[in-house]
């Protein structure tokens, strides 16, 4: 015998998101209307790890720092698919083995290209 879902069963998800929504615009409502509202050049200040700062925050950054951290993150995270493929690579038998090797040589396309652009080069 299947069982079907009815609306009515999605009631307390429903129920349980709506009181913790309440919640944080309650709390946010009451913090600004309740909190103080004492604004001085002081507090307004911007403050990091008790150094005091200097200049202009909004000075632009190279793109290259960018560029490496999203180039790093892209790659890290491909590697992490290839852990579940360790993990099973004698069950997958040879498909598998071939699928892990054209998902390396896909990456390396993409590693070889981002060299040959010089995405990596700090120097002009």
């Amino acid at each position: 015998m299947g069982s079907t879902n009815s609306p009515v069963d999605y009631l307390p998800i429903v129920l349980m998101f709506l009181v913790a929504l309440g919640f944080v615009v309650t709390t946010m409502v009451a913090t600004h209307l309740l909190g103080p509202k004492r604004k001085t050049k002081i507090k307004l200040d911007s403050f990091e790890c008790g150094i005091e700062s200097h200049g202009n925050a909004r000075l632009p950054f190279s793109i290259k720092y960018f560029l490496v951290a999203i180039l790093f993150v892209l790659f890290d995270v491909e590697v992490i698919f290839m852990y579940p493929w360790a993990v099973n690579f004698k069950e997958l038998g040879v498909l598998g083995v071939i699928e892990v090797f054209s998902f390396i040589a896909l990456l390396l396309v993409g590693f070889y290209y981002m060299l040959s652009k010089k995405a990596l080069k700090w120097e002009e």
